[in-house]
């Protein structure tokens, strides 16, 4: 089997599991009792949370353990509606489903308006139209994501940042694909709320994080025992915890030389199969300059086009259709659909990893030559 739907879910680095496992084995207290099997729980989520902060160049205060990125985006959403009195909101029509599908339940409840920025046909942002839209209201939310899970594209953070700050309005960001790939400074880019989720570099899935800028302040989505400084009540996730301060460790003092090879992966991808498919296109920026791990391809339409991606499955080679964070079933991509891309040609997202190899390429584009 090759795995090639690391946008997806991402394998769990073995030191990573090693420190989990030991966790799992000898720290079993509930983090919120007194006793030492307690205090020791305790610790290592703080030691946790001061390792992702360090990481990330903000306070401890500003970090916040949830079970993945959509809780946090959820999070962040409902208290600027109810807390923070944020009516409208600007957003695009390429966003992750956390994002519209909650926008979508809010707007409906008329609890906010929700603005669409336009997208050139690459889905790259047209940052006049968002300047517009964010001249429309004393204060808006802006919620945009970092890079696009199914084509790839990146979006000029310090510049929204910034425009953001010039209207006096918020920025949350999807940074779910690019923590752990990128060095980013959430203060330094005038982000005031970022979601995050370990298993999109190679930690436990269940586990993620919320960045809240300390000037902000939202009610909680969870009630209960108050943890989380009452921020995300239930008992802490101490495994998931601890593994995703591992991954994020590691993924930062490999990050040069990840990006690298994994660059190296992607683009010996693009050659190869350019090499062999002379009607081969590229949705989005993901050929050229998005983000290095996601390769969004659209293939001719043939006889046996519909069968591709099953095709491959048969063959040993997962890859994605689009988002894996739907029902299972392959369904026509809100993205691709938005950009304007051609439905009619099949598309598959490419994903890499550092766990995957030049051979590993090499089968998939002897397996796209008998498939096809």
């Amino acid at each position: 089997m090759i795995y090639f739907d690391n946008a997806a879910t991402t394998p769990l680095d073995p030191e990573v599991i090693e420190v989990m496992s030991s966790v799992m084995k000898n720290n079993f207290g509930n983090p919120s009792s007194i006793h030492t099997y307690g205090r020791e729980a305790r610790v290592l989520i703080e030691d946790a949370r001061k390792t992702v902060s360090s990481l990330l160049n903000v306070s401890p205060s500003e970090i916040f353990f949830t079970s993945c990125g959509t809780e946090a985006i959820n999070m962040v959403l409902l208290g600027c509606i109810e807390n923070i009195g944020i009516k409208n909101i600007i957003t695009s029509p390429i966003e992750h489903h956390a994002v519209l599908h909650t926008l979508e339940h809010f707007s409906h409840a008329g609890k906010c308006n929700v603005h669409y920025v336009k997208l050139d046909s690459r889905g790259n942002i047209d940052q006049d139209d968002l300047e517009a839209k964010l001249n429309l209201s004393d204060r808006s939310l802006v919620c945009l994501m970092h890079a696009n899970n199914e084509i790839g594209n990146l979006l000029p953070v310090k510049d929204i940042g910034e425009l953001s700050k010039k209207y006096n309005s918020l920025f949350l960001c999807d940074t779910v694909q690019t923590m752990g790939k990128f060095r980013n400074n959430p203060g330094n880019m005038n982000i005031h709320f970022a979601a995050c989720s370990a298993h999109k570099f190679n930690g436990p899935k269940g586990v993620g994080f919320l960045y809240m800028n300390g000037d902000m302040k939202i009610d909680p989505l969870l009630y209960g025992g108050g943890q989380e400084r009452t921020m995300r009540s239930g008992t802490e996730n101490i495994y998931g915890i601890v593994g995703l301060s591992k991954a994020f460790e590691i993924a930062h003092g490999n990050m040069d030389a990840d990006i690298l090879y994994i660059k190296g992966l992607k683009e010996y991808m693009v050659s190869s199969l350019k090499s062999i498919i002379s009607d081969i296109a590229f949705n989005g920026d993901s050929e050229e300059k998005g983000l290095h791990t996601i390769l969004n391809v659209s293939f001719p339409r043939t006889d046996k086009s519909e069968m591709l991606l099953y095709s491959l499955d048969i063959e040993g080679i997962a890859a994605s259709g689009g988002s894996a964070c739907s029902s299972g079933s392959i369904s026509e991509s809100h993205v691709l659909k938005a950009i304007g891309a051609d439905m009619n040609r099949p598309a598959i997202r490419f994903s890499f990893s550092k766990f995957n190899t030049k051979a590993e390429v090499d089968e998939c584009i002897t397996v796209l030559k008998k498939v096809m």
